[in-house]
């Protein structure tokens, strides 16, 4: 693992050796392992990202399957006591800079599930697609193809009465897709050329945003939208609501709270707006600008959290004034986007899955 900020594109150097790809269950209260299941054994199909591993999906369930995606090694599904109900090998799933093939950074879309389909977004180096698969037996359902670039973005819902669609972040292809049967229903080009950040929905908008490159825009698109978007500094489509050319994310996906929008880039310049009209309210920066900042924010209980590489956890007060309230340490690196649960924050950590909260009496 090497963090921090830098700009070397090369994959990390290791060797060939046997890896195991693992589910865990855990008690939330103790961290006891409750089951481990072994979904996969091999020697790694690609090369990783330095500040990658090779299970960089989050797992996702409907509290009756739980899905976990290892990329290249596959899609697993079990069930809560741990028993495989059905797998599928997607084959090799190359992602990496589209300038610099040689190099490979890993797979990294996670999947979620919606109304009983499990989403797939794999834009890879060659024949990049969005599928829908029925959860029940993995029977793929539809799959539409996308020529994009690579990207590591998890897509996202959008349901209201007149339709369902799947979000998905893009560099070519910023757009939604119909639930139903994959159709394509609106489209929005541009941006950062190595889009990782999730869509995010609140508000009745759309938060999209992507940075690397000579662009870092922010979009709030109203759901509504159909066909061809497109936005400039000085106009744009009537479904962009609000939007900024520059100062979006690159590697965290932003987090609205209550009605503020908070944009935080990899080397902690965190930037809150309106979260419905785009008015900025401040720009300040957690740390000391040498660190780098990967995991994606939480909030709860008025507090809004954001984790750094080295694993500096910043708690900033919900407000449209800047307010620092701790920074705690964790005690190892930190890539991977905190959760929270009953009153306790989970983080995963490079070695360890630590519960921070309240001790039992």
């Amino acid at each position: 693992m090497k963090v921090g900020l830098y700009g070397d594109p090369s994959s990390a150097g290791e060797k060939k050796v046997e890896h195991t790809w693992r589910l865990y269950c855990l008690d939330k209260s103790s961290g006891r392992v409750l089951w481990e299941r072994v979904a996969a054994k091999g020697i790694p199909k690609t090369k990783r990202h330095p500040k990658a591993s090779h299970a960089n999906c989050t797992p996702a369930t409907d509290g009756t399957h739980v899905i976990a995606f290892f990329g290249s090694e596959g899609l697993f599904c079990y069930d809560l006591q741990g028993n495989q109900v059905w797998k599928k090998d997607f084959g090799v799933l190359d992602a990496g800079p589209y300038d610099d093939v040689a190099n490979q950074w890993g797979f990294g879309s996670s999947p979620i599930i919606h109304n009983g389909k499990v989403i797939i977004q794999a834009d890879i180096q060659e024949n990049g697609f969005l599928a829908a698969l029925d959860i029940a037996d993995g029977r793929e359902i539809w799959r539409t193809p996308r020529k994009d670039i690579c990207t590591w973005s998890t897509p996202a819902v959008h349901s209201n009465a007149e339709r369902t669609q799947i979000i998905v972040n893009g560099f070519k292809h910023i757009g939604g897709y119909d639930l139903a049967d994959g159709k394509e229903i609106w489209r929005l080009h541009g941006g950062g050329d190595a889009p990782v950040c999730t869509p995010i929905v609140a508000h009745d908008l759309i938060y999209i945003t992507n940075a690397h490159g000579s662009l870092a825009p922010i979009y709030a698109i109203d759901p509504s939208a159909t066909g061809k978007l497109s936005a400039t500094e000085n106009s744009g489509s009537r479904y962009i609501t609000w939007y900024y050319p520059r100062g979006g994310n690159y590697m965290q996906t932003p987090i609205v709270y209550g009605d503020l929008a908070y944009f935080c880039r990899d080397n902690g310049v965190l930037t809150c707006y309106d979260a419905k009209t785009g008015e900025k309210h401040y720009n300040e920066r957690l740390g000391k600008g040498d660190t780098g900042f990967t995991a994606s924010a939480v909030a709860s209980d008025g507090r809004v959290f954001f984790t750094s590489e080295e694993g500096d956890v910043f708690v900033i007060k919900s407000g449209p004034k800047f307010e620092l309230l701790a920074q705690n340490e964790i005690g190892e690196h930190a890539m991977a986007t905190p959760a929270i649960t009953d009153g306790s924050l989970l983080v995963r950590g490079e070695h360890r899955l630590i519960a921070i909260g309240a001790k039992a009496q």
